[in-house]
């Protein structure tokens, strides 16, 4: 093949000297004048075109002596390139051997550490979690950063690491049973931010003056409780946090915050009522009215008996202010009358007086009466939205049905109150106004049996 090559290559050089010597040759014959010329020029031409093919021929024959040498150059690179390949082919495989067996090695020098590992990383996730929800990170924020990297490891712990384990889970024991000052930033409930000294009382509460405190973990904020809880509660913080020598009690929270949290969602007295709606309204309208009734006719009851018992002290002289007066007046009109006329004219007195002093008395029973219908009203009305409830959305949350079932039980609460003091004040009225009529009958049948007397 490579001789084909050299006889192609050295055959179209020989065409191109040929061809570019018959060139000049033509050329030059146009420009003889005779034969001899003519042959001169043809000697001529051949000797310039054998020295040019020569030369031709020596520069083919250099390059193709440069072209060998670069084939051969190749040609050893080629060789030394799979050489080299082969060796790193074994080193590859040599490599593959050993870093099994050290991979097994490793295995078997790491023992129990491996199921360490499992335990250490399962402790560093717990650790992080109790520690991110600790009202201690309220005064230490940030512990729990330094184990992230250890509880998503993907190799054995070092020492500094589970020195940090241990250092977190031994603060966190420490600081759960002291109760410290510090002072941090508090978020407020309008959403600016103030200094404040807090106390803290181990992991379960936090104290800001009279003020119950909560920490985020989510934002990482100590902020007040939407709601204070009811009761001696805010006093009792308010005394422990002055105290500066000796005990004083104070509530605590076991369960670091969620009671607190609950009692933000309590509903007060006055959220209670309002619950009860319109028929709610209505009953509180019905036992205002009913005691002011009262009020007043217990006021009146007892001024018109402070004017008969100043009556009873001076029978001879009656007068028009009180009841007992105007049936004197009677008797003292009909003196001559015989006793039964005496007996019926005095009856007919006290009947005029009768109605005046029992006037309202019914109306304080009749609201004492309303009183738990309207409150059954209102539970029937609750009931009747709770099924209705029911109906559209089911039965899957509770607080859809809550408002309707807290007005239920609420009004009925607040027909019984209302019923409760009415019923009480309509016993006192009625059993005021009984005693004047009483006492109204008891002077009559005095009258009446000693006029019998004197005929």
């Amino acid at each position: 093949m490579n001789k084909l090559v050299k006889s192609l290559m050295i055959a179209a050089a020989v065409t191109l000297s040929a061809g570019t010597t018959l060139a000049a040759q033509a050329q030059d014959t146009s420009e003889a004048k005779n034969l001899d010329e003519l042959l001169q020029l043809v000697e001529k031409n051949r000797v310039s075109s054998r020295e040019l093919n020569a030369e031709r021929e020596r520069e083919f024959t250099a390059a193709r002596a440069d072209k060998q040498a670069m084939l051969n150059r190749a040609k050893q690179q080629l060789e030394d390139e799979k050489a080299r390949g082969k060796r790193l082919q074994n080193e590859f495989s040599e490599n593959e051997v050993n870093l099994a067996n050290k991979e097994q090695e490793l295995e078997n020098a790491k023992g129990t550490l491996g199921e360490m590992f499992g335990v250490v990383r399962g402790a560093a996730t717990e650790t992080i979690g109790r520690i991110a929800t600790s009202i201690i990170s309220a005064q230490y924020p940030g512990r729990e950063d330094v184990l992230e990297s250890l509880s998503e490891a993907k190799e054995l712990p070092t020492l500094e690491e589970l020195e940090e384990l241990w250092q977190a889970l031994l603060t966190e024991m420490v600081q759960s049973g002291k109760v410290v000052k510090f002072e941090t930033d508090v978020t407020l409930l309008d959403g600016g931010t103030e200094t404040r000294e807090v106390v803290r009382l181990g992991t379960f509460n936090l104290i800001s003056g009279d003020q119950y405190l909560v920490y985020n973990d989510t934002t990482e904020q100590v902020q007040p409780l939407g709601r204070q809880p009811e009761g001696g509660a805010t006093g009792q913080a308010q005394d422990f946090v002055n105290t500066e020598s000796g005990y004083e009690g104070v509530f605590l929270d076991p369960s670091k915050g969620q009671i607190l949290g609950l009692l933000t969602q309590k509903a007060t007295l006055s959220e209670r009522y309002h619950q009860g709606g319109t028929v709610g309204y209505v009953i509180t309208a019905v036992l205002i009215i009913g005691l002011l009734i009262s009020l007043f006719k217990l006021i009146t009851l007892t001024g018109a008996a402070g004017k008969i018992r100043s009556q009873l002290k001076n029978p001879d002289s009656p007068k028009d202010s009180n009841a007992l007066g105007r049936i004197l007046k009677v008797y003292q009109e009909n003196k001559s009358a015989d006793p039964e006329n005496l007996e019926l004219k005095l009856d007919e007195a006290i009947l005029r007086e009768t109605p005046k002093i029992e006037s309202g008395v019914n109306v304080i029973k009749i609201f004492a009466a309303i009183a738990p219908l309207l409150g059954l009203l209102g539970t029937v009305v609750g009931m009747i939205g709770t099924f209705q409830s029911i109906t559209l959305f089911g039965t899957g949350d509770p607080k859809i049905m809550a408002g309707d079932i807290s007005m239920a039980l609420v009004t009925t609460a607040m027909g019984l109150i209302a019923a409760i003091p009415l019923i009480l004040a309509h016993s006192i009225v009625a059993s005021r106004a009984k005693s004047i009529v009483h006492i109204l009958d008891e002077q009559a049948a005095g009258i009446v049996a000693a006029h019998s007397e004197k005929e």
